[in-house]
């Protein structure tokens, strides 16, 4: 099968607006029949080109053996008579459907001469017979080239019998079966893997084996899972997330251990167990939850925390809470723990006072001795 974008354009036309839009043909046609497919894009980028040949082979209800495409960028990296290098995508394609992508040699058009013909043919029966019509979305738009791809397949051959169609069905033996499932479309990002032990993608965040932490992964996306690898290999798999920005998917078995051991809690148990003491530890246990991307990284020092109620009481760990957050918006456990060390949760009155020298600050014999019996 040869493929390619055709020259000319489509146009649907902006409601709002009434600006014209162009739209991008691609073409596809197997060799000995003629039997083409067609369909407009409103970009020539990968996404477009995948899902072209995705369309095509559910069209056509078979997969080509060979695939014939130009050097295009978004398919071919580099074609040299050394070396073939694939965009990853379009090898994953090539590979989901058992297809050998045999791009043309720079600047030889006859190695896809029949895609060439089409192209201009489909131009000609399809787009200039369109031309005249108003389209206001690509669905329109390609309903219509739908419509004429069918006439120009079934239309009878000038100067022999049968039509591309009728050819079609003894080609149809030649072809692979299509794949169980369509190939999803999916897109590649390097990534270093955070202190965190995450990767983003989108501004959303997914959890990686912490062995990981600062190495350089690869992240392939598609519509519904996000995958990271390592050297080639799978190292993780995540379902994609499309909730708001900035939240985090996080695997327990990806946690370091000292992780794992809060991997049952949340933050609202937290919460709870802060607002039963007080509502000053309830917005220290807040501020320091809300001091980290990643939530379950603040669970050691909330535990911690709370903790404290048991050594001090919880109506002293309540004072200290209120005492850290009139010196700062967002204490920390050490804050708290140094205030209630040092007593300052207490009024003055219940500290007990040093005891006073006569002679004020005067230091005794025993600092002159140096130490000396």
């Amino acid at each position: 099968m040869e493929v390619d974008w055709a020259g000319q354009v489509a146009r649907i036309v902006d409601s709002d607006t009434g600006e014209n839009i162009e739209a991008y043909l691609f073409a596809a046609a197997l060799p000995y029949s003629g039997y083409a497919y067609a369909e407009a894009f409103l970009t020539r980028n990968q996404e477009a080109w995948i899902t072209a040949h995705v369309n095509t082979f559910e069209y056509m209800g078979g997969v080509a053996r060979i695939l014939v495409p130009d050097n295009l960028k978004t398919g071919v990296i580099k074609n040299t008579k050394a070396e073939l290098v694939l965009n990853k995508t379009y090898q994953e394609l090539a590979e989901h459907y058992g297809i050998a992508i045999i791009p043309t040699r720079v600047r030889s058009p006859r190695d896809k001469a029949t895609i060439e013909g089409i192209i201009g043919i489909v131009s000609t029966y399809i787009l200039a017979a369109i031309r005249n019509q108003k389209f206001f979305s690509l669905k329109e738009l390609n309903g219509a080239i739908r419509e004429r791809l069918h006439a120009f397949n079934h239309k009878p051959f000038q100067k022999k019998d049968g039509s591309r169609a009728t050819l079609f069905t003894e080609e149809f033996a030649s072809l692979n079966p299509l794949p169980k499932n369509a190939f999803e479309m999916a897109s590649w990002k390097s990534a270093r893997v955070s202190f965190n032990y995450h990767v983003e993608v989108d501004e959303r965040f997914y959890s990686v084996p912490y062995e990981y932490i600062k190495r350089e992964v690869d992240v392939r996306i598609t519509r519904n899972v996000v995958e990271v690898f390592f050297e080639s290999m799978r190292i993780c798999s995540h379902i994609r997330n499309y909730d708001q920005k900035d939240i985090y998917s996080t695997q327990e078995s990806h946690m370091p251990p000292n992780h794992q051991q809060f991997a049952r809690w949340d933050s609202d148990r937290f919460r709870r167990w802060a607002a039963k003491i007080g509502t000053q530890t309830n917005r220290v246990v807040d501020a320091i939850l809300s001091g980290y991307k990643v939530e379950q990284q603040g669970f050691r020092s909330c535990m911690a925390l709370l903790k404290l109620g048991d050594s001090y009481t919880p109506e002293r760990l309540e004072d200290a809470c209120r005492r850290a957050l009139f010196y700062t918006p967002r204490p920390s456990y050490k804050t708290v723990q140094t205030i209630l060390k040092s007593g300052q949760d207490r009024p003055p009155e219940d500290v007990a006072p040093a005891p006073a020298s006569s002679h004020g600050f005067t230091r005794g014999a025993e600092y002159y001795k140096g130490g000396r019996g």
